[in-house]
């Protein structure tokens, strides 16, 4: 029997976090690639340390796509967000690339062929979940966490407020009851700053970010809203912990209040379903809660690598459904291939779209006018409803 009263707490990394730099390098790879060549594949992983960027991994596609534009592509991603520290500077750090062609073992298992479809990039399992805690369908934790510190990025890119470097974490906890976010009863801020600021300067800073994010009456009392409790935050960003591409899988999904998979998505081409059918489920959750056929939906996707068609589809409504649910994943595989072509296709993931999904999460986002953020689209509402 699942508890309806409790506390639950997600935490977010900023763009400017190392781990999230390394995810914003090998997404901007990913789209130079995919803009030169909508058929290219790539896995490139990107490791960042003191004046240090090492990218490394397979690709194939157009010769267009250098190592030395790779570099330029890295340091430009270093820039714009905002790192010209004395230990990690977009100009001056050292740039090593190791990308070699992809494995003719993974391409011969993946590329279509004679009778075969293109199979999928690897096995694994995938989950998709979206609830009606907030407006996005997404859990209000994590929704929260990540809109802080967008707003506060957003005001350090704009000259807004002064002070604030690109390295900053939070953390929200919420209290539930019935099942339902009714209050906040703590909140972590902690953010680079300059060096001349002090802690209850740096505090004042946050403060108003804070209470822009969360709802009305929800501001935690003043002892559970901590900001900088280690007392300084001045060394910061891959100058003050390495970073590597993928090591914030639950940061990019749903803060730890559905399952995750454990792939990773940046630097990844949407031929690998770690990152495509991950947000194919993502999709087919959120229009099963657009379309009230649930309060919360959680689904698993299962590959085989080299194999088209999904192993499984599982749907948990977590008692909250009106329809039954091996009826509504029958409902759902009738009203979208979910195959990987048909998940590329049906979400147009072949797009140069992956760099802005790096930080701030990969879900809950605004779809773009380009074709970004495809999977938040709840436009399958009304063939969901037909099938049921």
């Amino acid at each position: 029997m699942s508890l309806s009263d409790y506390v639950f707490t997600s935490e977010s990394v900023s763009e400017g976090h190392p781990d999230k730099v390394s995810d914003r390098v090998s997404d901007a790879i990913v789209d130079a690639f995919l803009g030169a060549d909508p058929l290219s594949r790539v896995a490139v992983e990107t490791l960042t340390t003191t004046n240090k960027i090492v990218l490394a991994g397979e690709v194939r596609g157009p010769e267009s796509i250098t190592k030395d534009l790779m570099e330029q592509l890295a340091r430009e991603a270093v820039k714009d967000i905002g790192y010209e520290q004395d230990g990690f500077h977009w100009e001056k750090s050292d740039v090593e690339v190791y990308v070699h062609s992809q494995s003719a073992d993974i391409a011969m298992g993946v590329d279509a062929a004679g009778n075969k479809d293109e199979g999928a990039g690897d096995q694994g399992i995938m989950f998709g979940y979206a609830c009606k805690e907030t407006d996005e369908l997404m859990p209000a934790p994590i929704a929260y966490s990540h809109k802080i510190l967008a707003e506060m990025a957003a005001a350090r890119h704009s000259g807004t407020v002064k002070g604030f470097q690109p390295d900053s974490k939070s953390q929200v906890t919420l209290k539930y009851v019935n099942g339902k976010p009714v209050g906040c009863t703590s909140v972590v801020v902690s953010t680079q700053h300059d060096e001349n600021l002090s802690q209850d300067e740096i505090r004042e800073l946050v403060r108003p970010y804070v209470e822009k994010v969360l709802p009305e009456g929800w501001m935690p009392p003043e002892e559970e809203f901590y900001v900088n409790p280690t007392g300084r935050f001045v060394i910061g960003g891959p100058d003050g912990d390495a970073g590597l591409t993928g090591r914030k899988i639950i940061v990019d999904t749903y803060g730890g209040a559905a399952p995750h998979g454990g792939g990773a998505f940046s630097g990844k081409d949407p031929t690998k379903v770690d990152r495509s059918a991950a947000y194919a489920a993502r999709y087919l959750a959120k229009n099963v809660v657009a379309a009230d056929i649930a309060d919360r939906c959680t689904i698993q996707l299962a590959y085989a690598i080299g194999v088209s068609k999904p192993l499984s589809v599982y749907v948990d409504t977590h008692g909250t459904g009106n329809v039954d649910e091996i009826k509504l994943s029958e409902a759902l595989q009738k009203v979208m291939d979910l195959s990987p072509r048909g998940i590329r296709e049906h979400l147009s993931l072949s797009r140069p779209i992956y760099a802005r999904t790096a930080a701030y999460g990969h879900f809950g986002r605004t779809p773009d006018a380009d074709g970004g953020f495809s999977w938040e689209k709840t436009d399958l509402v009304d063939a969901l409803k037909g099938e049921l």
